[in-house]
């Protein structure tokens, strides 16, 4: 039985045919559905709560559509509440972006990026860069929707950008002219490349001077009384300790934290640079006992030596080469142990082996460690040597031994040392009451892992470079 409506609907506003047109109850139906979909809904109607319980509107009230560039996404209200300091958690923020005639949030963004950016409400704040999506790009997202700083840097720091320490520059401009010189990039100024050639040109020239000056034709002419303030190498020693002076002078005065800078490796070793020529200087001139002179030489011969560590001031690669050996102290630590024990073992069984053979070398446990050591190294200086079938079998399981354990934490080295090699900077954010670049300093022997990076999945260094532009 058909039932004739008049109207549009029959005046029930439901949208169908025009007319008095008969429609049939499952026209009806579909017709009316179709109308229900397409309105908003009327939460206040008691006839809507009557049809549709609490429970069943509750989910639909709390639904909110994102578009992204086209890309439409639904999640809940709750969802994004859980950032309330973002801008998909914020109501008042988001509302700008709000299209009435769709009822959706629409926002002209980059589409591959969003779906990583819902899942980091989905999933409390887990943050995972689509492989696709440049990194750059990505970082800019995460900006425009404003997720937490914190997160940000942690997506960076995995994909090898660390962010580059604050430190304050001196506040005359005097000092900070000095500072520009002694402590700054050479790329940056003219002045800091001179002065960077010059250090390297009498670290060098020292270095070469103390190697030449032990030769034995000429390590006996500085102790002479007649010669000694005459000698070339003790002029180039004096000059050199004397630029040294300067160096350290300039330093100290351009420094904007002179107690930073000497409880610094490099502060301490530019102090030790100028020790040797004061003290050689003193004991030339009051010592005459040439034994005395030649003993005090050989000490601050030594102390010469340190300064060709200077050199990792402008040596990026020296730098990295000492921070991934020292990240890599508990696996040295770790190789040494294992040595030691393959030491004491081999030792003992060669020196029982090798004891009652007639001229032996193998007197005691304790002379057999430099055997072990040198054969583990597969070094073999040939002064100790096995000589019975069984000692000889020893070695080689000893030099097998040592291979493996020496070869079992060089991949852990060379994969910190590619880490830090491939680890960029990122410029500090500007903070109120600065300009967010003038103050961005860096010492490179301040270079150190953050706590949050030092297990082996995470070897991620934290790098302070300069910027003094």
């Amino acid at each position: 039985m058909e039932a004739v409506w008049s109207g549009a609907g029959g005046g029930l506003g439901v949208p169908g045919t025009y007319g008095d047109v008969p429609l049939t109850p499952r026209t009806l139906r579909r017709n009316f559905a179709t109308w229900f979909r397409s309105q908003p809904p009327r939460w206040t109607d008691s006839s809507v709560r009557y049809k549709y319980p609490r429970r069943v509107l509750s989910p639909h009230k709390n639904r909110v559509i994102i578009n992204v560039s086209g890309m439409r996404i639904e999640t809940q209200l709750d969802t994004l509440s859980r950032y309330p300091n973002t801008l998909l958690g914020d109501k008042k923020k988001r509302q700008k972006y709000y299209d009435p005639v769709k009822r959706e949030y629409f926002f002209d963004r980059h589409r591959p990026s969003a779906e990583a950016i819902l899942s980091f409400y989905q999933t409390h704040g887990t943050l995972t860069r689509p492989f696709e999506v440049p990194l750059d790009v990505f970082t800019e997202e995460l900006k425009f929707f404003e997720i937490d700083p914190k997160s940000i840097a942690e997506i960076r720091a995995a994909e090898g950008y660390v962010e580059g320490k604050v430190r304050k520059v001196p506040e005359s401009k005097t000092r900070r002219k000095i500072w520009e010189m002694t402590d700054c990039s050479p790329e940056e100024f003219l002045t800091a490349k001179i002065f960077s050639y010059l250090c390297i040109v009498f670290t060098l020239l020292s270095t070469a001077a103390l190697c030449v000056e032990t030769i034995p034709a000429y390590s006996d002419v500085l102790a002479e009384d007649q010669s000694r303030f005459k000698n070339p190498f003790f002029v180039i020693e004096a000059v050199s300790a004397a630029f040294f002076a300067v160096e350290v002078s300039l330093r100290l005065l351009g420094s904007p934290d002179v107690r930073h800078y000497v409880r610094t490796k490099l502060g301490l070793l530019d102090l030790l640079s100028v020790v040797p020529v004061v003290v050689n200087t003193v004991v030339l001139s009051h010592v005459q006992d040439v034994h005395t002179v030649h003993r005090v030489l050989r000490y601050m011969r030594f102390l010469r030596s340190l300064r060709v560590f200077k050199l990792s001031r402008y040596s990026r690669g020296l730098r990295i080469i000492g921070q991934a050996l020292a990240m890599s102290s508990s696996d040295i630590a770790m190789l040494l142990v294992f040595m030691g024990i393959l030491i004491v073992l081999f030792a003992a069984g060669v020196y029982f082996v090798e004891v009652n053979v007639s001229g032996t070398k193998y007197t005691s446990i304790p002379d057999g460690f430099w055997w072990a050591i040198v054969t583990m190294v597969t070094l073999g200086y040939g002064d100790m040597s096995p000589t019975t079938g069984l000692g000889k079998f020893i070695g080689s399981i000893l030099a097998l031994a040592g291979i493996l354990t020496i070869a079992l934490p060089v991949p852990i080295i060379v994969t910190r040392f590619d880490v830090i090699y491939n680890t960029k900077e990122d410029p500090p954010e500007a903070r109120p009451g600065t300009d967010g670049g003038d103050d961005w300093d860096s010492e490179g022997e301040d270079l150190r892992m953050p706590e949050s990076m030092t297990s082996a999945d995470k070897l991620l260094p934290e790098i302070i470079t300069t910027d003094c532009s």
